[in-house]
């Protein structure tokens, strides 16, 4: 925001329009009831280069260290160009406009993210975009209940856990039977036996996480078919998009719904966000389908135009024809992801994918053949793998963090019946070098 300082004149000008002789007028009434009877104690104002050199010095006293944590936050280099981007005065709002048609350049970022998202789940249409993906998966599963007029659903404990808490949250106030949670196999996928055994005719959903938590690529097609065989839709869950630059997109598998986290598309997991829910269905769905939607159309001289084709939040139409009560998108950051996947590009995406399973899949093999250690989960994985450490996981990362480097996510933590297991996630931006170094504490842990 650029700074604009008003002159005495200016001043003088805005209270002779307003019919005040000076700022304080305005705060009178105020000042009356609350009187301040003492002098604030704040500290004297500093220079812009003392301010500066004080938050330099804070900025100097944080600790730089090598992070191998995933467990759906993800480290990928983000361009320059999107924050310059993303800076420019036209964008730089999170708010979406409410009277949007005169937004065209908004109108025509939400429609290209939409488009992008579309292409990345592999399902007809996408929203304009929604809180995380936490949430986004709750709202998936009210949207399957609204479609199929059942009350039940069935969640694989390989999704993320947090999700599953918030899911919880949504769906189990008034009927707390309205979950039931299925286990893993041996080889970390979702257990389809128990699946076949909780599926019944009052369910709604099957839910699953592609790549589920563990980071182990599921069968989304199987779960489809089991699913659609007693009447019920597969929602899928995902908290690294990435993954479909390598394997197949969950709505070109069968599943009705695609819902997750787009973080990892051009923003840092510093700080546990900026978060941004992906959302993307059947096009059949398309009017149960919470958030907003963007189309394309031409004005009354043909030219090319963008238009708010459904917008489903009770603010807009009758509150008991609502499908939501979401806010609004995450404007800005579905403009950085749009930005990102705009410059990565689809053969970059895919290099990107790939470069992701080569790297992890090099620090997997490594560490399991490090005396004590071996891999817990045997299935296909992205960039993120599970090993059974020697000693307790959350003892390896108390003793790793001291030295500087994250070893992983010790999941104990969210899976009491895992206490050894740790989870590590390796990207394009973990450099051989890193590996090695992670390797070599490793292989010291007693």
């Amino acid at each position: 925001m650029k700074y604009l300082p008003q002159t005495e004149g200016d001043i003088a000008a805005l209270c002779a329009a307003v019919g005040v002789g000076s700022p304080d007028a305005l705060f009178s009434e105020l000042t009356k009831q609350f009187p301040i009877r003492r002098a604030i104690d704040l500290p004297n104002g500093k220079t812009e280069r003392a301010v500066r050199a004080e938050l330099q010095g804070l900025a100097d006293a944080n600790r730089r260290g090598l992070s191998f944590i995933g467990a759906g936050a993800y480290a990928h280099y983000s361009p320059v160009a999107i924050d310059h981007l993303l800076l420019r005065s036209e964008f730089l709002t999170a708010y979406t406009p409410y009277q949007a048609e005169i937004s065209q350049g908004t109108l025509q970022a939400i429609f290209e993210f939409q488009t992008m998202i579309a292409n990345v789940f592999g399902t007809d249409i996408a929203n304009a975009s929604m809180y995380d993906g936490a949430t986004a998966t709750a709202e998936a599963m009210l949207m399957a209940r609204r479609v199929t007029s059942r009350e039940r659903f069935v969640v694989a404990r390989t999704v993320h856990p947090e999700y599953r808490e918030v899911a919880r949250t949504y769906l189990t106030a008034q009927n707390a039977d309205a979950i039931v949670e299925v286990g893993f196999t041996d080889d970390g996928g979702v257990n389809f036996g128990a699946v076949a055994a909780a599926l019944s005719d009052d369910v709604a959903a099957l839910v699953v996480q592609q790549p589920n938590f563990f980071g182990r690529v599921e069968d989304v097609a199987r779960a489809a078919e089991m699913a659609h065989a007693r009447g019920a839709l597969l929602v899928v869950a995902v908290a690294e998009p990435h993954a479909f630059g390598l394997y197949e997109a969950p709505g070109a598998l069968a599943a009705d719904i695609v819902a997750g986290e787009g973080q990892s598309f051009g923003m840092a997991p510093s700080f546990g966000g900026p978060s941004l829910g992906l959302f993307g269905c059947k096009e059949a769905f398309v009017r149960k389908m919470p958030g907003r939607l963007v189309g394309q159309t031409v004005d009354s001289r043909g030219a090319r135009g963008f238009v708010l084709t459904l917008s489903t939040r009770e603010q807009h139409i009758r509150r008991e024809k609502a499908t939501s009560n979401i806010c609004t998108n995450q404007g800005l950051v579905a403009l950085a992801a749009t930005i990102y996947l705009s410059l990565v590009g689809e053969s970059g995406f895919r290099e990107l994918a790939h470069e992701n399973y080569s790297r992890a899949s090099a620090a997997r093999d490594r560490i399991t053949k490090l005396p004590g250690w071996r891999l817990r989960f045997a299935g296909p994985i992205f960039n993120e793998f599970a090993v059974d450490a020697p000693v307790p996981a959350a003892r390896v990362v108390d003793a790793l963090s001291a030295k500087g480097v994250l070893p992983g996510f010790a999941l104990s933590r969210f899976y009491p019946d895992l206490p050894n297991t740790l989870l590590v996630n390796v990207t394009e931006l973990h450099e051989p070098s890193d590996i090695d170094r992670l390797v070599s504490l490793l292989s010291e842990v007693k």
